[in-house]
């Protein structure tokens, strides 16, 4: 169990640090689709490092009239 748990918090601070690296910190989130591409870059974690680069496409819902 530990080392489950130990594999997943550096698989996720892998994935931190390639955010990082590709600037995702550097602004304010300025779309759903921002915050829905870093949040995607850090779970991958070490596979961005082996070629993926996850990008989302998403539509926030416009408030009703």
């Amino acid at each position: 169990m530990r080392i489950g748990s130990i594999v997943v918090l550096v698989w996720l601070v892998v994935g931190a640090v390639a955010a990082g690296q590709r600037g995702y910190y550097t602004s304010p989130p300025e779309s759903c689709n921002h915050v829905a591409t870093t949040a995607v870059t850090i779970v991958s974690g070490v596979l961005n490092y082996v070629g993926l680069n996850p990008r989302i496409d998403c539509e926030a819902p416009e408030p009703s009239k």
